[in-house]
């Protein structure tokens, strides 16, 4: 979509690589990046993006390097001023970004990327995401394997659902109580000298020594009893409430006045404080809204079970994978329980393919009792045992047991999707620090991962041909390495 007459967002068109002048030769087709070029909905990209703009200001960046930077980071994996470098080096990516010619300078800096970041929000990610699956796979839906109950076994029903959600962590350190009371206490004192400077009265007496020692007394203690803790506790929290009042008589009695970036850390310090003290009194380490960072006041603890961290930090994601494809379900930074999306998953599946999965494959919190029966009245398989008593006979019995083994079998591919997203694109680590720049970044990762599924499918599919046409079929060398080439788009290695 292009908006007529509007100085914010110019008009452009897609150039080929003929039109593209490198000095030093052709480009090569075959290139990762110019296949890339050619697989990304920039014409979904391009409406969703314009939506972001007024007919009024300088005019922006195209769409083609916002969303292509973007790209180019979150394959990369690397920071936004190594992303800038990589362009002015590297004329694939200058094509990718619908460069005319190639330069040493890159036209948009390492700060601009954080403005790109911020003009796609969650609901155009979702609809660029939706736009990168391949519209002429939607009725070739299969099982992963086509074991027992495949897609051709239920009449009415085609294809195969897998739905599972995992938490991507924020860049923030493990909180501990009084390591975020410590913090709060630093920062409030930092605000009472800027406060004190601007009225141009005297700073009150802070005891910031004092409080400096108790915390590392603490923080240095090998042993830490749990009556120490709790003493290191109290006496923060004394520390602050005391800060607070500073402040609040400073505002009372001097007439200063906090800036809107100051109004909000107070208040995320008040709220801390508040939580805090309810959990020392009360002898508990929960409470509702917990607040676990200072700079990201928006996290919440993620309770996840896993043997390697019980309790994980930064954005929940829920995703819906459809032959390989992953669509967001849900994205926030509140603990939510999965199963609630089930039905709007499995309705949006009806309502773009025209009819009900087969299958839904999903881990045990999806099986209760109202969407067995739910899934049950719609003739849709649900992983793992039937409802009611098992069946008398030991061979139908068996083919239960085996059917669910297929299913939890055909599931693990989720878990090796996410496995892939937080190993190659940056689903790990979220370096974000803005709620809206996060859920870009979760959306930009999946969309890679789209994206590598479709070059993979490419590849596979010229290597077939390939195979048959020079009669390498029994040549098992072949197609090993052909597996690896599969494998190397799958998880691309990184130049730095």
């Amino acid at each position: 979509m292009h908006l007529e007459g509007c100085t914010m967002y110019p008009q452009y068109h897609q150039m080929t690589l003929d039109d593209y002048d490198f000095p030093f030769g052709k480009l090569d087709p075959e290139n990762e990046w110019v296949k890339l070029a050619a697989l990304v909905p920039w014409d979904v990209a391009e409406e969703e993006y314009a939506k972001q703009f007024v007919n009024n200001g300088h005019p922006a960046h195209p769409v083609r390097i916002a969303l292509g930077a973007l790209i180019i980071k979150q394959k990369l994996k690397c920071s936004d001023e190594w992303t800038v470098r990589h362009v002015s080096e590297n004329p694939y990516l200058q094509f990718f970004l619908d460069m005319k010619s190639f330069t040493s300078k890159c036209s948009f800096g390492a700060s601009t990327m954080v403005e790109f970041r911020k003009r796609f929000p969650p609901k155009a990610i979702a609809a660029i995401l939706a736009a990168s699956v391949p519209r002429d796979d939607d009725h070739k839906q299969e099982p992963p394997s086509g074991g027992v109950g495949s897609a051709s076994s239920t009449p009415g029903n085609s294809g195969t659902i897998l739905m599972d959600a995992t938490c991507c962590p924020a860049d923030v350190a493990f909180p501990q109580d009084f390591q975020l009371l410590n913090d709060a206490r630093e920062h409030l004192e930092h605000m009472v000298d800027e406060l004190c400077t601007s009225a141009k009265v005297k700073r009150p007496r802070m005891r910031r020594k004092c409080a400096r020692r108790d915390y590392l007394n603490l923080s240095k203690s090998k042993k830490r009893s749990a009556k120490k803790i709790r003493t290191g506790v109290r006496k923060q929290l004394q520390y602050i409430i005391r800060d607070i009042g500073f402040i609040a008589d400073m505002i009372q009695n001097n007439g200063v006045k906090l800036s809107k970036k100051q109004a909000n850390l107070l208040n995320t310090i008040t709220t801390l404080y508040e939580q805090q003290l309810y959990m020392y009194e009360n002898h508990t380490h929960s409470v509702e809204d917990r607040i676990v960072s200072l700079s990201q006041s928006w996290i919440r603890p993620i309770v996840r079970g896993k043997a390697h961290a019980n309790t994980e930090f930064g954005a929940k994601l829920h995703i819906s994978m459809v032959d390989g494809y992953a669509k967001i379900e849900r994205l926030s930074f509140d603990a939510f329980n999965e199963a609630t999306d089930f039905f709007a998953a499995v309705e949006g599946y009806r309502k773009e393919h025209g009819f009900y999965p087969a299958r839904v494959l999903a881990d045990k919190i999806y099986r209760n009792r109202e969407i067995m029966v739910w899934c049950k009245e719609r003739n849709i398989q649900m992983t793992g045992p039937v409802l009611g008593r098992p069946p008398k006979n030991q061979d139908k019995r068996r083919e239960a047991r085996r059917q669910e083994y297929q299913d939890i079998c055909d599931r693990n591919i989720v878990e090796g999707e996410f496995g892939v997203g937080k190993r190659s694109y940056g689903l790990n680590r979220i370096m974000a620090h803005l709620p809206e720049t996060s859920f870009c970044v979760i959306g930009i990762a999946l969309l890679c991962m789209n994206f590598a599924k479709s070059l993979r499918r490419l590849l596979r599919t010229f290597i077939q041909i390939w195979g048959y046409l020079f009669d390498l079929n029994q040549n098992e060398n072949f197609w090993v390495v052909a597996e690896l080439s599969l494998i190397h788009i799958s998880e691309p290695t990184r130049p730095y």
